[in-house]
């Protein structure tokens, strides 16, 4: 005894001393591997995960490199100074992993700030550390003597808690003139050693014998265990038990309820008394597992159910059951039961989504497979036999594959994602058993976006109205186009149509290309134009794009942005400065002159009041606030200065009012004085006055039809548009119910617009400074053409 303690602590060193770490890296699992012997000490190095892992020692400690285990004494830890992985106690492999011919301990590893985990994994190695035990120490055996040579006695395994190579590899019986032992290879349930009589008992030569019966495992060197049996000589009981059958077959329903009778074996023994009295056993070979499940009656040999059957776990059961006397040498005979376990449809079907496509696009053709599906059942014959189908009414079926229990899910009808994106399709399993049973599984199935709709306009077409003298480069309006696909497919870009137009003014619009806002390089001016329009396209970002276009149409507002410009008096200089002189003897009421002026604009904007802001005498003037004439209020007196300055406000109706003065100095005269004065005056106005006079009907007459023209089309504006459309584009009356016109003329090398009041058919238009004048580009018309709009 003594010896074997010291082999074991001999072999507890040379293991303590050869502990091997073999740093593995698995590309299945991608993890650090390593592995170590059990029942090494405590403290003894694994591995070095930090070299392994390509970590440093500052990065481990300021990272907090730990084992993250729920277990309150862990088998590992690790230093978080230098990385190493050390044992924490003994490792009993048999307690860990028992039996399992492959003992790994995956370790949850992690690095703090940020979050990062590595796994580790352990395999613990088998060592010799367990002895074969049998279940007794001593087995007492009585055999008759009148047992002929060749008897077998069975007798219980010896057991090892090493796995493989290490449990119990063979049998040893001491030398003896009577026994030999033979060995039984069950598989699972191990080796059944088996004593055989050789020689015929001689109870008068020796009432017993002691044998020893040796177990070896497979170490080197080999470990073992002992059980002593004591054969005892027992006189003359020379008939076993023989059983009425010679095979016993019997079919079991799974799930039989406990206490069933599986079936009843029968064994006869032709002695007499205690020798002849049979009771029934299972048999030693008879793994653990059968006793949870059957039991026998030892009286009766009824077998009978004792736990659940499950014909999926195990289709067929063999049992030994043994017969036996009970004389004093009790003899025993051994037969197998089969049991056949039939099948119940129990199972419920097994669905199983083999290959799965989450996402399909929405232009797939009906037949494209979305998913294989499978499925499986334990039960057999019919209750195995399995149907699939859809619940739902939706563009997708269910088709049978050519392996058997498998299926395609395919398009049954083209798919469309702006109706509907998203499917939760259920598929239905039922088995063909009595009664059925079903399962049901749930897959998603996303429609893919394809670019098949292309950009719609909010409004078509657009009408905006802009007011004159906008800020050049700032957004004047905006156009909004959408699409129903999404991501890049309904990402739209925006551009002006400039090829193939005529319009030249949609060179000076720019748009920006992701929100549509519509920028004016210039400024518009109302006067020279009051309406255009355009074309903007929407294009999406899909492949390949869609477009779609708008017209846009855009409409000028007027709004006060041009003075008042004295047309008389104008002197020779420039300025608007006039001299009249007139008799002494003229009697009140006298046209002294009439100051004319024009507003390029329209509307009350270019609608001109004339108010007097200085004059020397209020008493002799008077000013016509609309038509600008200036009459005596009275007769001339002798004490009348000879020279009075009038100044004329010339202002238009505009919100924020722009005005323009003019200085008439009237010079009162001898009746003589004056009419020689006139008569030089009147040679070269009847001269003029000839030529004015002409161009001033041909324009009240263009004026005449050109009105006439204006109240048609607006009339039918205000039919075809909004009321608010046809206020804004109206012209406003004059005080006196006339409409206001515009004329246009050219002096020397530019070209000018006077827009205003009607002009009376007295006017005279006589270009003075064009300070304040709208200068027009001459696109059209020769110099020195005057037109009147």
């Amino acid at each position: 005894m003594e010896q074997r303690r010291c082999e074991r602590r001999r072999e507890r060193g040379c293991l303590l001393g050869c502990v091997v770490a073999v740093l593995l890296w698995s590309v299945a699992s991608a993890q650090i591997r390593y592995s170590i012997s059990e029942e090494v000490n405590e403290g003894t190095v694994v591995g070095n995960i930090a070299k392994d892992l390509g970590l440093d020692k500052n990065t481990l400690k300021d990272r907090k490199y730990r084992i993250v285990s729920s277990d309150p004494d862990p088998l590992f830890h690790v230093n978080q100074h230098d990385g190493i992985l050390y044992v924490s106690r003994k490792i009993d492999r048999e307690e860990v992993c028992a039996q399992s011919s492959t003992c790994l301990l995956n370790l949850k590893t992690v690095l703090e700030n940020p979050l990062e985990v590595h796994y580790v994994g352990v395999e613990v190695l088998d060592i010799n550390d367990h002895s074969p035990t049998f279940p007794e120490e001593e087995k007492r055996l009585e055999i008759s003597e009148s047992v002929l040579p060749g008897a077998r006695f069975q007798l219980k395994p010896s057991r090892d808690s090493d796995s493989g190579h290490f449990s119990v590899q063979q049998y040893k019986l001491s030398p003896n003139d009577h026994f030999r032992l033979e060995v039984r290879d069950k598989g699972e349930d191990g080796k059944i050693p088996i004593l055989v009589l050789q020689k015929s008992l001689d109870r008068e030569t020796a009432g017993s014998n002691l044998l020893v019966l040796t177990a070896l495992d497979g170490g080197k060197p080999p470990k073992s265990g002992n059980m002593n049996i004591l054969v005892k000589v027992l006189d003359v009981n020379d008939n076993t038990p023989i059983f009425s059958k010679d095979v016993y077959s019997v079919t079991l329903s799974e799930n039989a309820p406990v206490g069933t009778t599986v079936i009843q074996v029968n064994a006869t023994d032709l002695d007499e008394g205690q020798n002849g009295d049979v009771f029934y056993s299972f048999g030693n070979s008879v793994s653990s597992k059968l006793f949870k499940l059957f039991d026998i009656n030892p009286s009766t040999g009824e077998i009978i159910v004792k736990g659940l059957i499950d014909y999926e776990q195990k289709d067929k059961y063999e049992i030994e059951i043994e017969a036996s006397d009970k004389g004093l040498a009790p003899l025993t005979t051994e037969k197998s039961v089969i049991i056949q376990i039939v099948d119940v449809n129990d199972n419920a079907p097994e669905i199983e989504v083999t290959s799965f496509s989450s996402s399909i696009p929405e232009d797939s053709r009906p037949g494209t497979t979305v998913a294989l599906i499978s499925v499986n059942d334990l039960d057999s014959g019919l209750n195995g036999k399995v149907i699939c189908s859809i619940s739902e009414d939706v563009p997708f079926t269910l088709t049978p594959s050519l392996q058997d229990k498998m299926y395609s899910l395919v398009t049954k009808s083209p798919l469309d994602r702006e109706k509907q994106s998203h499917y939760e399709l259920t598929i239905i399993a039922k088995d063909a058993g009595q009664p059925p049973l079903s399962s049901e599984k749930t897959i998603s199935v996303v429609v893919a976006d394809v670019n098949d709709n292309s950009p719609e306009f909010s409004l078509s077409p657009y009408t905006f109205y802009v007011t004159e003298a906008n800020e050049p480069g700032a957004s004047v309006f905006s156009v909004r186009a959408s699409d129903r696909d999404e991501n890049d497919n309904a990402l739209i870009s925006y551009h002006i149509l400039r090829e193939g137009t005529e319009n030249k003014l949609a060179s000076f619009l720019n748009i920006n290309s992701e929100n549509g806002d519509i920028l004016a390089l210039k400024s518009f001016d109302f006067e020279t134009l009051k309406t255009f329009q355009f074309q903007v396209v929407a294009t999406d970002s899909g492949t390949p794009s869609l477009s779609s276009n708008v017209t846009v149409n855009v409409f000028i507002l007027d709004q006060n942005d041009n003075a008042p410009v004295i047309l008389y008096p104008v002197s020779s200089n420039g300025s608007a400065e006039g001299v009249e002189e007139i008799p002494r003897n003229v009697n009140a009421g006298h046209l002294v002159t009439k100051v004319r002026a024009y507003d390029a604009d329209i509307g009350y904007n270019g609608w001109l009041l004339f108010s007097l802001q200085e004059v020397t005498d209020h008493s002799l003037f008077a000013l016509d606030r609309y038509t600008g004439q200036i009459r005596t209020l009275r007769s001339f007196t002798e004490t009348d200065e000879a020279e009075h300055k009038l100044i004329i406000l010339v202002k238009d109706n505009g919100n924020v009012s722009l005005s323009a003065t003019a200085t008439v100095l009237v010079k009162v005269v001898e009746p003589k004085e004056a009419f020689a004065a006139s008569d030089v005056k009147s040679a070269t106005r009847d001269e003029e006055g000839t030529d004015v006079t002409f161009y001033l009907m041909i324009t009240l007459g263009s004026v005449s039809v050109l009105f006439i023209i204006s109240i048609i089309v607006l009339i039918a504006m205000q039919c075809s548009k909004s009321t608010e459309y046809t206020s804004k584009y109206l012209q406003e009356t004059n005080y006196d119910g006339t409409l206001c016109h515009s004329i246009q003329y050219r002096s020397g090398d530019k070209r000018y617009m006077l827009v205003g009041p009607r002009m009376s058919i007295g006017s005279t238009i006589v270009p003075g400074n064009h300070a304040n004048t709208l200068v027009l580009p001459d696109r059209r018309r020769p110099s020195g053409e005057v037109r009147y709009i």
